[in-house]
Protein backbone atom coordinates (compact mmCIF):
# COMPACT_ATOMS: atom_id res chain seq x y z
CA UNK A 1 0.00 0.00 0.00
CA UNK A 2 1.53 3.28 -1.10
CA UNK A 3 1.62 6.15 1.37
CA UNK A 4 0.24 9.59 0.63
CA UNK A 5 1.20 13.03 1.89
CA UNK A 6 -1.51 15.31 3.35
CA UNK A 7 -1.52 17.17 0.00
CA UNK A 8 -2.44 14.12 -2.11
CA UNK A 9 -6.02 15.22 -2.82
CA UNK A 10 -4.81 18.75 -3.56
CA UNK A 11 -2.31 17.43 -6.12
CA UNK A 12 -4.99 15.35 -7.84
CA UNK A 13 -7.37 18.33 -7.93
CA UNK A 14 -4.62 20.43 -9.52
CA UNK A 15 -4.12 17.86 -12.27
CA UNK A 16 -0.93 16.40 -10.87
CA UNK A 17 0.11 13.11 -12.49
CA UNK A 18 0.73 10.80 -9.55
CA UNK A 19 3.47 8.16 -9.57
CA UNK A 20 5.15 5.87 -7.05
CA UNK A 21 8.35 7.20 -5.47
CA UNK A 22 10.03 5.82 -2.34
CA UNK A 23 6.80 4.15 -1.24
CA UNK A 24 4.67 7.29 -1.77
CA UNK A 25 2.22 8.51 -4.40
CA UNK A 26 3.66 11.85 -5.47
CA UNK A 27 3.14 14.24 -8.39
CA UNK A 28 5.73 13.77 -11.12
CA UNK A 29 4.35 16.81 -12.95
CA UNK A 30 1.40 19.19 -13.26
CA UNK A 31 -0.39 20.28 -16.46
CA UNK A 32 2.25 22.94 -17.25
CA UNK A 33 4.78 20.11 -17.68
CA UNK A 34 8.21 19.43 -16.16
CA UNK A 35 10.13 21.73 -18.52
CA UNK A 36 7.95 24.73 -17.65
CA UNK A 37 8.23 23.84 -13.97
CA UNK A 38 12.02 23.59 -14.25
CA UNK A 39 12.32 27.00 -15.93
CA UNK A 40 9.95 28.55 -13.37
CA UNK A 41 12.38 27.62 -10.60
CA UNK A 42 15.35 29.01 -12.52
CA UNK A 43 13.62 32.31 -13.37
CA UNK A 44 10.88 32.84 -10.75
CA UNK A 45 9.88 30.19 -8.21
CA UNK A 46 8.54 26.68 -7.78
CA UNK A 47 6.70 24.99 -4.91
CA UNK A 48 7.36 21.33 -4.12
CA UNK A 49 5.66 18.85 -1.79
CA UNK A 50 8.61 16.97 -0.30
CA UNK A 51 6.77 15.54 2.69
CA UNK A 52 7.95 12.04 1.78
CA UNK A 53 11.28 13.00 3.37
CA UNK A 54 11.84 11.86 6.95
CA UNK A 55 12.25 14.31 9.83
CA UNK A 56 13.89 13.14 13.04
CA UNK A 57 14.39 15.25 16.14
CA UNK A 58 17.30 14.50 18.47
CA UNK A 59 17.46 16.11 21.88
CA UNK A 60 18.76 15.59 25.40
CA UNK A 61 22.03 16.35 27.22
CA UNK A 62 24.12 14.03 25.00
CA UNK A 63 22.43 14.84 21.67
CA UNK A 64 25.37 16.75 20.21
CA UNK A 65 27.98 14.30 21.55
CA UNK A 66 26.10 11.42 19.95
CA UNK A 67 25.56 13.25 16.65
CA UNK A 68 29.26 14.03 16.43
CA UNK A 69 29.90 10.28 16.30
CA UNK A 70 27.02 9.49 13.95
CA UNK A 71 27.86 11.80 11.05
CA UNK A 72 30.90 13.30 9.35
CA UNK A 73 30.52 17.09 9.84
CA UNK A 74 32.00 18.83 12.89
CA UNK A 75 29.03 20.19 14.83
CA UNK A 76 31.28 22.44 16.90
CA UNK A 77 31.37 24.67 13.82
CA UNK A 78 27.59 25.21 13.96
CA UNK A 79 25.80 27.89 15.96
CA UNK A 80 22.12 27.73 16.90
CA UNK A 81 20.02 28.38 13.83
CA UNK A 82 22.57 27.02 11.36
CA UNK A 83 22.11 24.11 8.98
CA UNK A 84 24.52 21.81 7.15
CA UNK A 85 24.61 18.91 4.72
CA UNK A 86 26.28 15.76 6.04
CA UNK A 87 26.60 12.00 5.63
CA UNK A 88 25.97 8.95 7.82
CA UNK A 89 28.51 6.20 7.18
CA UNK A 90 28.87 2.53 7.98
CA UNK A 91 32.06 1.25 9.64
CA UNK A 92 33.54 0.51 6.21
CA UNK A 93 33.00 4.11 5.11
CA UNK A 94 30.13 3.48 2.71
CA UNK A 95 26.97 5.59 2.88
CA UNK A 96 24.02 4.89 5.15
CA UNK A 97 22.35 8.09 3.94
CA UNK A 98 23.03 11.72 3.13
CA UNK A 99 21.24 14.07 5.50
CA UNK A 100 20.62 17.69 6.40
CA UNK A 101 21.04 18.87 9.98
CA UNK A 102 19.46 21.93 11.60
CA UNK A 103 20.69 23.11 14.98
CA UNK A 104 17.53 24.47 16.59
CA UNK A 105 16.85 25.67 20.13
CA UNK A 106 17.83 22.80 22.49
CA UNK A 107 17.40 20.19 19.76
CA UNK A 108 18.55 19.00 16.35
CA UNK A 109 16.40 18.33 13.31
CA UNK A 110 17.70 15.70 10.91
CA UNK A 111 16.24 15.33 7.41
CA UNK A 112 16.65 11.89 5.82
CA UNK A 113 15.71 10.34 2.50
CA UNK A 114 12.26 8.78 2.26
CA UNK A 115 13.53 5.40 1.04
CA UNK A 116 15.92 5.22 4.01
CA UNK A 117 13.59 6.43 6.75
CA UNK A 118 13.08 3.09 8.54
CA UNK A 119 16.68 2.01 8.02
CA UNK A 120 18.07 5.32 9.29
CA UNK A 121 15.81 5.25 12.34
CA UNK A 122 17.00 1.76 13.31
CA UNK A 123 20.64 2.64 12.66
CA UNK A 124 20.51 5.85 14.72
CA UNK A 125 18.51 4.22 17.51
CA UNK A 126 21.09 1.45 17.76
CA UNK A 127 23.91 3.98 18.16
CA UNK A 128 22.02 6.01 20.78
CA UNK A 129 22.53 3.27 23.37
CA UNK A 130 24.63 4.60 26.22
CA UNK A 131 23.83 8.25 25.50
CA UNK A 132 21.38 10.49 27.36
CA UNK A 133 19.65 11.46 24.15
CA UNK A 134 16.18 10.99 22.69
CA UNK A 135 15.26 10.24 19.08
CA UNK A 136 11.80 11.58 18.18
CA UNK A 137 9.93 10.83 14.95
CA UNK A 138 8.51 14.11 13.61
CA UNK A 139 7.73 12.96 10.05
CA UNK A 140 4.01 12.58 10.69
CA UNK A 141 3.71 15.88 12.60
CA UNK A 142 5.63 18.17 10.27
CA UNK A 143 4.82 18.56 6.59
CA UNK A 144 7.81 19.50 4.45
CA UNK A 145 7.59 21.87 1.48
CA UNK A 146 10.24 23.54 -0.67
CA UNK A 147 9.82 27.03 -2.13
CA UNK A 148 12.73 27.51 -4.53
CA UNK A 149 13.82 30.15 -7.01
CA UNK A 150 15.06 33.76 -7.24
CA UNK A 151 11.63 35.11 -6.23
CA UNK A 152 11.13 32.70 -3.31
CA UNK A 153 12.01 35.27 -0.65
CA UNK A 154 9.67 37.99 -1.94
CA UNK A 155 6.81 35.48 -2.23
CA UNK A 156 7.28 34.07 1.26
CA UNK A 157 7.70 37.57 2.71
CA UNK A 158 4.06 38.31 1.81
CA UNK A 159 2.99 35.77 4.46
CA UNK A 160 5.18 36.89 7.38
CA UNK A 161 6.37 39.99 9.20
CA UNK A 162 9.73 38.35 9.91
CA UNK A 163 12.48 40.02 7.80
CA UNK A 164 13.50 37.07 5.62
CA UNK A 165 16.32 39.10 4.13
CA UNK A 166 18.15 38.50 7.43
CA UNK A 167 17.98 34.69 7.04
CA UNK A 168 21.35 33.72 5.59
CA UNK A 169 21.98 30.66 3.40
CA UNK A 170 22.24 27.42 5.39
CA UNK A 171 20.43 28.88 8.40
CA UNK A 172 16.90 28.48 9.73
CA UNK A 173 14.38 30.51 11.67
CA UNK A 174 11.28 29.45 13.62
CA UNK A 175 8.60 32.08 13.11
CA UNK A 176 4.98 32.78 12.19
CA UNK A 177 4.31 32.37 8.47
CA UNK A 178 0.79 32.27 7.07
CA UNK A 179 -0.63 32.10 10.59
CA UNK A 180 1.38 28.99 11.52
CA UNK A 181 4.58 28.45 13.46
CA UNK A 182 6.98 27.32 10.73
CA UNK A 183 10.63 26.29 10.61
CA UNK A 184 12.01 28.02 7.51
CA UNK A 185 15.44 26.87 6.42
CA UNK A 186 17.28 28.75 3.68
CA UNK A 187 18.26 25.45 2.15
CA UNK A 188 17.25 23.44 -0.89
CA UNK A 189 17.97 20.93 -3.59
CA UNK A 190 17.68 22.93 -6.82
CA UNK A 191 20.74 25.15 -7.14
CA UNK A 192 18.60 28.23 -6.51
CA UNK A 193 17.94 30.43 -3.50
CA UNK A 194 14.89 29.37 -1.55
CA UNK A 195 13.43 27.84 1.57
CA UNK A 196 12.56 24.43 2.91
CA UNK A 197 9.52 24.82 5.13
CA UNK A 198 8.45 22.61 8.03
CA UNK A 199 4.75 23.19 8.65
CA UNK A 200 2.32 21.65 11.18
CA UNK A 201 0.65 18.90 9.18
CA UNK A 202 -2.88 19.99 10.13
CA UNK A 203 -2.36 23.34 8.41
CA UNK A 204 -0.36 22.36 5.34
CA UNK A 205 -3.22 22.25 2.80
CA UNK A 206 -4.20 25.84 3.58
CA UNK A 207 -0.54 26.86 3.71
CA UNK A 208 0.11 25.35 0.26
CA UNK A 209 -2.79 27.34 -1.21
CA UNK A 210 -1.66 30.54 0.51
CA UNK A 211 1.80 30.17 -1.03
CA UNK A 212 0.45 29.54 -4.54
CA UNK A 213 -1.85 32.55 -4.22
CA UNK A 214 0.98 34.74 -2.88
CA UNK A 215 3.22 33.78 -5.79
CA UNK A 216 0.70 33.82 -8.62
CA UNK A 217 1.73 37.26 -9.95
CA UNK A 218 5.41 36.33 -9.62
CA UNK A 219 5.20 33.25 -11.82
CA UNK A 220 5.22 30.64 -9.05
CA UNK A 221 4.34 27.12 -10.25
CA UNK A 222 3.64 23.92 -8.35
CA UNK A 223 6.40 21.48 -9.33
CA UNK A 224 6.68 17.70 -9.39
CA UNK A 225 9.38 15.07 -9.09
CA UNK A 226 10.57 15.40 -12.70
CA UNK A 227 11.51 19.06 -12.29
CA UNK A 228 13.03 18.38 -8.88
CA UNK A 229 15.29 15.75 -10.47
CA UNK A 230 16.38 17.87 -13.43
CA UNK A 231 17.10 20.84 -11.17
CA UNK A 232 19.21 18.87 -8.70
CA UNK A 233 20.96 17.12 -11.59
CA UNK A 234 22.06 20.38 -13.21
CA UNK A 235 23.45 21.51 -9.84
CA UNK A 236 25.19 18.08 -9.54
CA UNK A 237 23.56 17.28 -6.23
CA UNK A 238 23.67 13.57 -5.37
CA UNK A 239 20.55 11.42 -5.18
CA UNK A 240 20.62 8.39 -2.89
CA UNK A 241 20.31 5.20 -4.92
CA UNK A 242 22.10 6.89 -7.84
CA UNK A 243 25.26 8.77 -6.80
CA UNK A 244 25.18 7.39 -3.24
CA UNK A 245 24.55 3.89 -1.87
CA UNK A 246 25.92 1.31 0.60
CA UNK A 247 28.42 0.40 -2.15
CA UNK A 248 29.77 3.95 -2.49
CA UNK A 249 31.83 6.05 -0.08
CA UNK A 250 31.70 9.87 0.21
CA UNK A 251 35.22 10.37 -1.16
CA UNK A 252 34.33 8.58 -4.39
CA UNK A 253 31.23 10.79 -4.56
CA UNK A 254 33.39 13.95 -4.21
CA UNK A 255 31.88 14.74 -0.81
CA UNK A 256 35.20 15.06 1.00
CA UNK A 257 34.24 18.68 1.78
CA UNK A 258 31.61 17.40 4.23
CA UNK A 259 34.14 15.47 6.30
CA UNK A 260 35.78 16.79 9.46
CA UNK A 261 38.87 14.67 10.03
CA UNK A 262 39.68 16.36 13.36
CA UNK A 263 36.97 14.43 15.21
CA UNK A 264 35.94 10.77 15.48
CA UNK A 265 32.95 9.50 13.50
CA UNK A 266 31.70 6.11 12.36
CA UNK A 267 33.64 5.08 9.25
CA UNK A 268 36.49 7.56 9.80
CA UNK A 269 39.30 4.98 9.85
CA UNK A 270 38.14 3.30 6.66
CA UNK A 271 37.70 6.65 4.92
CA UNK A 272 41.06 7.94 6.09
CA UNK A 273 42.62 4.90 4.39
CA UNK A 274 40.75 5.75 1.18
CA UNK A 275 41.87 9.38 1.47
CA UNK A 276 45.52 8.44 1.89
CA UNK A 277 45.53 5.80 -0.84
CA UNK A 278 43.24 7.83 -3.16
CA UNK A 279 39.84 6.55 -4.32
CA UNK A 280 39.96 3.87 -7.00
CA UNK A 281 37.00 5.47 -8.79
CA UNK A 282 35.44 8.93 -8.86
CA UNK A 283 32.17 10.57 -9.79
CA UNK A 284 32.59 12.67 -12.93
CA UNK A 285 30.48 14.88 -15.15
CA UNK A 286 30.08 13.92 -18.81
CA UNK A 287 28.94 16.00 -21.76
CA UNK A 288 27.86 14.13 -24.84
CA UNK A 289 29.82 15.01 -27.96
CA UNK A 290 27.41 12.96 -30.04
CA UNK A 291 23.71 13.67 -29.64
CA UNK A 292 22.29 10.97 -27.34
CA UNK A 293 20.57 10.73 -23.98
CA UNK A 294 22.91 9.13 -21.40
CA UNK A 295 20.54 7.39 -19.00
CA UNK A 296 21.06 5.79 -15.60
CA UNK A 297 22.86 2.40 -15.69
CA UNK A 298 24.26 2.92 -19.19
CA UNK A 299 27.83 1.64 -19.48
CA UNK A 300 30.76 4.01 -19.89
CA UNK A 301 33.61 2.71 -22.04
CA UNK A 302 37.14 3.60 -23.14
CA UNK A 303 38.62 2.05 -26.28
CA UNK A 304 35.79 -0.46 -26.37
CA UNK A 305 36.25 -1.61 -22.75
CA UNK A 306 33.53 -0.94 -20.19
CA UNK A 307 35.05 1.00 -17.29
CA UNK A 308 32.08 2.52 -15.46
CA UNK A 309 28.40 3.42 -15.48
CA UNK A 310 26.08 6.39 -15.61
CA UNK A 311 24.30 7.25 -12.34
CA UNK A 312 22.09 10.08 -13.65
CA UNK A 313 21.72 11.55 -17.12
CA UNK A 314 19.39 13.67 -19.24
CA UNK A 315 19.13 16.64 -21.56
CA UNK A 316 19.62 19.70 -19.38
CA UNK A 317 16.61 22.05 -19.75
CA UNK A 318 18.68 25.10 -18.77
CA UNK A 319 21.88 24.39 -20.69
CA UNK A 320 20.35 22.54 -23.67
CA UNK A 321 23.07 19.88 -23.49
CA UNK A 322 23.04 16.10 -23.02
CA UNK A 323 24.82 15.52 -19.71
CA UNK A 324 25.49 12.73 -17.22
CA UNK A 325 27.13 11.89 -13.94
CA UNK A 326 29.06 8.64 -13.90
CA UNK A 327 31.51 6.60 -11.86
CA UNK A 328 34.77 5.81 -13.65
CA UNK A 329 38.25 4.70 -12.52
CA UNK A 330 40.25 7.65 -11.20
CA UNK A 331 42.69 7.35 -14.12
CA UNK A 332 39.84 8.40 -16.45
CA UNK A 333 38.52 11.27 -14.30
CA UNK A 334 40.61 14.19 -15.61
CA UNK A 335 38.73 17.03 -17.32
CA UNK A 336 38.82 16.61 -21.09
CA UNK A 337 39.13 12.81 -21.02
CA UNK A 338 37.32 11.30 -24.01
CA UNK A 339 35.01 8.40 -23.22
CA UNK A 340 32.01 6.65 -24.73
CA UNK A 341 28.55 6.08 -23.30
CA UNK A 342 26.92 2.92 -24.62
CA UNK A 343 23.46 3.98 -25.82
CA UNK A 344 21.27 1.15 -27.12
CA UNK A 345 24.35 -0.91 -27.85
CA UNK A 346 26.15 1.89 -29.70
CA UNK A 347 29.15 3.86 -28.35
CA UNK A 348 28.41 7.59 -28.29
CA UNK A 349 31.28 10.00 -27.74
CA UNK A 350 31.44 12.01 -24.51
CA UNK A 351 33.97 14.12 -22.65
CA UNK A 352 34.63 14.58 -18.92
CA UNK A 353 33.56 18.10 -17.88
CA UNK A 354 33.49 20.14 -14.71
CA UNK A 355 30.65 19.80 -12.22
CA UNK A 356 28.30 21.33 -11.27
CA UNK A 357 26.93 21.72 -14.77
CA UNK A 358 24.87 24.69 -13.57
CA UNK A 359 26.48 27.09 -11.12
CA UNK A 360 24.17 27.40 -8.09
CA UNK A 361 22.78 30.89 -7.52
CA UNK A 362 22.46 31.14 -3.78
CA UNK A 363 22.02 34.38 -1.89
CA UNK A 364 25.39 35.79 -0.83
Amino acid sequence: MLQRTPLYETHVAMGGRMVEFAGYELPVQYPAGPTAEHHAVRTAAGLFDIDHMGQFEIGGPDAEICLQQLQVWDLDQMAEGEAHYSVLCYDDGTVVDDIFLYKLHRRWLMIVNASNRAKDWAWIEHHLHGYDAALIERSDELAMLALQGPKAEQILQKLTSYPLVTVAPRTAVETQIGGLMVIAGRTGYTGEDGFELYVPVEGVVTFWRLLLDAGKEDGLLACGLAARDSLRFEASMPLYGHELSPQINPLEARLGWTMSWNKPFIGRDALLKVKLEKPARLLVGLEMVEKAVPREHYDVASDGQVIGHVTSGMKSPTLDKFLAMAYVPSAYSALGTRLDVIVRGQPKAAVVVKRPFYKPKYKV
